[in-house]
């Protein structure tokens, strides 16, 4: 069978998306804790941080339910409509997914995102996040 590009490529966005995505998580959080340092003010964005809760906390939640990323599980459902295998392919694929992808028990990853959501539920403490009142309930991610 001659795999489809289409298909492929389509996964292949999938999974830049998926990792934007965990580059979000990842640094937002870091950003969060640096921008405290560093008085960013944008870190304290009210917007910003529920983004940020909200997506951790749908990761942790999926976790724990035993759910496999509705992202990993679209980006596969198109290379198998590809035709195309799920760890050979393309560039993008290739080295997102030696970014993303680790072998260890579920177990691992549960712990893991539990105690990485509870360093960004602790940072609703630590670097209070601020609604903008000068503009009526509207948040700018100005600096």
């Amino acid at each position: 069978m001659q795999p489809d590009f289409h298909y492929l490529h389509l996964a292949d966005l999938i999974l830049v998306v998926h990792f934007l995505f965990v580059l979000f998580v990842v640094g937002g959080l870091v950003a969060i804790y640096t921008g405290a340092i560093l008085n960013w003010r944008w870190v304290r964005t009210f917007r910003f941080r529920v983004a940020h809760l909200a997506a951790i906390t749908f990761v942790v939640i999926q976790a724990w339910c035993g759910a496999i990323c509705p992202l990993t599980r679209w980006e596969m459902h198109l290379r198998e409509r590809g035709g195309g295998a799920f760890y050979e392919g393309s560039f993008i694929q290739h080295w997102v997914h030696r970014l993303l992808y680790f072998d260890a028990p579920d177990w691992v990853f549960v712990i893991l995102y539990t105690g990485f959501g509870l360093l960004v539920a602790a940072s609703w403490w630590i670097v209070e996040p601020r609604r903008n009142r000068s503009r009526g309930s509207a948040d700018t991610l100005c600096v």
